[in-house]
């Protein structure tokens, strides 16, 4: 197969998937036009990934409830309610730093497993159930809080979005550590692809040809190389995003390496086939509602150290980023259809844009605008995929 058939091939046989991949590089490219360069610079790289972590942890999690065929509208006030159990224990009550870390895990698990247990074992449907979320658990914060802001938070809770990893092996000018991560994670990223090449191979399933296949991994080296040089020359590598890395791997396997991931697929693909198969639907839904409680509590804590404070409004419309995040990424609206590195970069697109337009300083009545229309776009995009593989089959 030549290497024109083969690009052909990549960008035609799962539009729905590749086609972010696309619109990502052109976004970036277009914003970086648009601000003279502002947006890949050092310093802008840095606050990109300090500022937007949260929602790539709220994805992380939605997109598994979306593929299940569910939906989550809670996740902002949780992460508020989260937030302000950890500010009160840790600021009005001197509790240690890291007590208010469990502390706000702890609510996101328990408020999870709230939700779960309505969703899976009472039976209403999760819209129901996650509204009656939103407005709960954004009432109980204004109740932690007393209606009223709390900071600033101890110096080592404000390093879990704000801290950096510099100089822990040298450099001149440079964080060296900083750039043997991003070697690290090239490497990584090279040999599970090869090994996927030849699982594929050793089936005689269909896979690009090598020419192609090397293009690829000189291109990520090359985009992840050069991130990982710009954070080098600003301030290290963030603790934050240490954390979302662990995650993004850790979610990765669970939804592509395990049985657990797979029932979830399945849920969402079909639940009438899952039940027959003998998969307990019940059981894994209440179980992808504690991880999204799990995971709001880990934005809480995230988001509240980034501020260094709680809000009672804190939180609010994070639940659309993250959902918008999925969409955008490839998920269905219909369940059965999503992956986390989709929804990892329909968060990145949302992050770009939110970003480059506030360094052009369009208004942020327009900046909503467009992001309404990139998100309707995107199902607009599901939907015609659908009827396209519909009218071919």
């Amino acid at each position: 197969m030549s290497a024109l058939t083969d690009f052909k091939d990549l960008f035609t046989r799962n539009l729905r998937t590749s086609g972010i991949y696309i619109a990502f590089v052109a976004i970036i490219a277009l914003f970086a036009l648009l601000t003279n360069g502002t947006l890949l610079s050092a310093t802008n790289l840095t606050n990109l990934v300090l500022q937007f972590s949260y929602v790539l942890i709220l994805a992380l999690g939605m997109i598994m409830i979306i593929i299940a065929g569910h939906i989550d509208l809670s996740v902002g006030s949780v992460v508020a309610l989260a937030g302000a159990v950890s500010a009160v224990l840790v600021i009005r009550h001197g509790a240690p730093w890291w007590v208010g870390i469990l502390a706000a895990l702890a609510v996101g698990a328990v408020v999870g497993a709230w939700q779960g247990f309505w969703v899976a074992y009472v039976g209403m449907p999760a819209f129901i159930v996650t509204l009656a979320g939103m407005l709960l658990f954004r009432g109980l914060t204004f109740r932690v809080l007393a209606n009223v802001s709390l900071s600033p938070f101890p110096s080592e809770y404000q390093q879990v979005a704000s801290g950096f990893i510099n100089g822990l092996l040298g450099g001149n000018g440079y964080d060296v550590f900083t750039l043997l991560i991003g070697v690290f994670a090239v490497a990584g990223f090279a040999w599970s692809q090869w090994r996927s090449r030849q699982g594929r191979l050793a089936y005689n399933q269909p896979v690009e040809s090598l020419v192609l296949f090397v293009v690829k991994l000189v291109l990520v080296a090359a985009v992840v190389m050069a991130f990982a040089w710009q954070l080098a020359n600003s301030r290290g590598l963030p603790i934050v995003l240490i954390i979302l890395a662990v995650l993004i791997l850790t979610y990765h396997v669970i939804t592509t390496r395990t049985v657990f991931g797979r029932h979830i697929y399945a849920i969402g693909g079909n639940l009438s086939a899952a039940l027959l198969s003998g998969v307990k639907v019940k059981k894994v839904n209440f179980w992808i509602f504690v991880n999204m409680g799990l995971l709001a509590g880990v934005a809480g804590a995230v988001f509240s150290s980034r501020s260094n404070g709680a809000q009672p409004g804190a939180g609010n419309m994070f639940e659309l980023d993250a959902i918008a995040a999925c969409f955008i990424g490839g998920a269905s609206t219909s369940g059965g259809v999503g992956r986390v590195t989709g929804a990892m970069v329909g968060g990145l697109v949302m992050a770009v844009m939110s970003n480059g337009m506030q360094l052009m300083g369009v208004e942020q009545s327009t900046q909503q605008i467009i992001r309404g229309l990139v998100l309707l776009v995107a199902v607009a995009f599901d939907i015609y995929n659908k009827r396209r593989a519909g009218a071919a089959s």
